[in-house]
């Protein structure tokens, strides 16, 4: 955009994404690794849907799942006009700080998902590799955020946002492994409703923040906000529970006949 114009942003855009899709269709293949082929041939879905137990049973992953995206779609949207307003960089600073920023995060996301494999290998125990690292990443995000309160110097801020995207990032692994750990036989509808909490977030996150900037004419208060919806996150991860599936506890609460006739 400094060096063109804001178009020609797009269109260097269009070139990459089209170059991308032609690489794609020429090299992607529907064959799924042994393992992942082999275990979806044991889980099969033995009958129809049952919406209501399931939503109940994903409720927290949901709740959590927006609790990321409330903060994370902060980056998505304002993270470039912070930089260029609120800490009154030019257009081309702006865009290396939030590039440095946003590459944290794609380190978090291949670092969660690793660290999650390799705590379940280890332990055995899905509480721990699921639960643990989203709560551990939601803290950990957390505590670098808040020193956007009181940091005022334009590297001191960049460094803590890349901290807090980096942590928030590593939650993406575990968080999409829970539909398949709580209902095996339902994982894609799982996996839709826990996405639909980060969507929600995505639409209220960005006006919210804008709203609060223009009220408040600073930024201090909307990631106050997101600290506060990190703890809640917290909170809420710790209902998770993903070494209880559906199954399980459909046939706790309604007992086997029910359960099955559900199905």
């Amino acid at each position: 955009m400094a060096w063109l114009s804001w178009r020609s942003a797009f269109l260097v855009l269009a070139v990459v994404t089209a170059v991308w899709l032609v690489w794609w269709c020429i090299a992607f293949r529907e064959f799924p690794h042994a393992a992942v082929s082999k275990a979806s041939q044991r889980v099969q879905p033995k009958g129809p849907t049952p919406w209501g137990p399931l939503f109940k049973r994903m409720l927290p992953t949901i709740f959590v799942y927006f609790c990321y995206g409330w903060t994370a779609w902060l980056f998505f949207t304002w993270l470039p006009t912070f930089f260029l307003h609120g800490q009154g960089l030019d257009l081309k600073s702006s865009a290396l700080f939030a590039s440095g920023v946003f590459f944290a995060g794609v380190v978090g996301d291949t670092v969660g998902g690793w660290l999650s494999d390799r705590l379940l290998r280890r332990t055995g125990s899905l509480t721990i590799a699921r639960e643990g690292v989203i709560v551990a990443s939601f803290l950990c995000a957390l505590v670098f955020i808040l020193p956007l309160l009181f940091v005022r110097s334009g590297f001191g801020v960049a460094l803590c946002l890349s901290g807090s995207f980096f942590f928030l990032e590593l939650t993406i692994g575990p968080i999409w492994a829970v539909p398949g750990d709580i209902a095996p036989e339902h994982a894609g509808i799982a996996s839709g409703m826990m996405n639909a909490g980060s969507a929600v977030a995505g639409i209220l996150s960005p006006i919210i923040f804008g709203l609060l900037v223009d009220t408040t004419g600073g930024w201090t208060l909307p990631f106050a906000g997101s600290v506060v919806m990190l703890l809640v996150g917290i909170i809420a991860a710790l209902r998770i529970r993903p070494s209880v599936t559906l199954e399980t506890r459909m046939l706790a609460t309604q007992g086997p006949l029910t359960a099955s006739s559900s199905r």
